[in-house]
């Protein structure tokens, strides 16, 4: 089974967003900090990562070059209510699929996560 992981250290946002994506079919797992993401076994099952830039522990940013570090070919959609210029560009040039910034409208959450899980190949 294959999964489009959340991760944010707010609980409504994970709420939302998986009740939202698990409306339209797809299968969402939950996490509320990299730290927890990155130990689960679920990340080699991953479609997609929608991932929060600022959380507590680990940043959103140190997510991804861990993912990148490690080889695995997440695509990854950034959410974060401070998205200032330096932090997309980073974020982009890493290898970050989209950037959203919150709130966002459904539709773009959407697409976002189909352009991902067409980049994947899924």
């Amino acid at each position: 089974m294959s999964f489009v992981c959340i991760v944010d250290d707010d609980a409504s946002v994970r709420s939302g967003v998986g009740n939202l994506l698990k409306a339209v079919g797809y299968t969402t797992v939950s996490f509320s900090s990299g730290e927890e993401f990155l130990a689960s076994p679920v990340v080699d099952e991953a479609l997609c990562v929608l991932l929060d830039v600022r959380m507590q522990g680990m940043q959103g940013l140190e997510v991804q070059r861990q993912l990148n570090a490690e080889h695995k070919n997440i695509p990854v959609v950034f959410m974060s209510a401070h998205g200032d210029e330096d932090t997309v560009e980073r974020a982009m040039q890493h290898g970050a699929v989209g950037f959203l910034r919150k709130p966002f409208e459904e539709e773009l959450l959407l697409d976002s996560i189909e352009l991902a899980i067409g980049q994947k190949g899924g």
